[in-house]
């Protein structure tokens, strides 16, 4: 754990390293229903299972977007542990990428490293590269770079 005062540890955070896995949450076909709903985006590929069965990936396929929105999941069980901090917050990012399918019924878990600290008055901007794999996938589905305002 290193001090959110502790401008030299802030800093050695950064690194080309990636951390271990995160636990893994599998995605089922009634979870994309809900998703699909939520967002009306009902294409066919992610809610038509009998459709899908003939289509370009033998199955529904989980929305990319939900992908996405689990990351907040996966960053949650993921470091930096810091100490002093007055709060944390969800900055954005500032790109992502989709790079393989996610079958419905695949099990995720993802991993991270921060690439880039930067001291502002209110806190440490954290940036980090998140990848979010199918367990057994070497590909990633998706890559993102997350920022993160740690108030201190």
């Amino acid at each position: 754990m290193v001090s959110i005062k502790d401008t030299d540890g802030i800093k050695a955070l950064v690194t080309e390293e990636w951390s271990e896995w995160t636990d893994s949450i599998t995605i089922n076909q009634e979870m994309v229903n809900t998703f699909a709903d939520v967002t009306k985006d009902n294409q066919w590929i992610h809610v038509d299972e009998e459709r899908s069965a003939a289509g370009p990936f033998g199955g529904t396929i989980v929305h990319g977007f939900y992908t996405l929105s689990l990351a907040s999941y996966f960053l949650g069980q993921l470091g930096p542990q810091i100490d002093g901090l007055l709060g944390v917050l969800n900055y954005g990012g500032d790109k992502f990428r989709f790079l393989a399918p996610v079958p419905v019924g695949s099990e995720l878990h993802a991993r991270d490293r921060i690439v880039e600290v930067t001291f502002k008055d209110s806190g440490v901007l954290v940036k980090r590269e998140v990848a979010i794999h199918v367990v057994g996938n070497e590909t990633p589905s998706m890559v993102l770079e997350s920022l993160t305002l740690m108030l201190g």
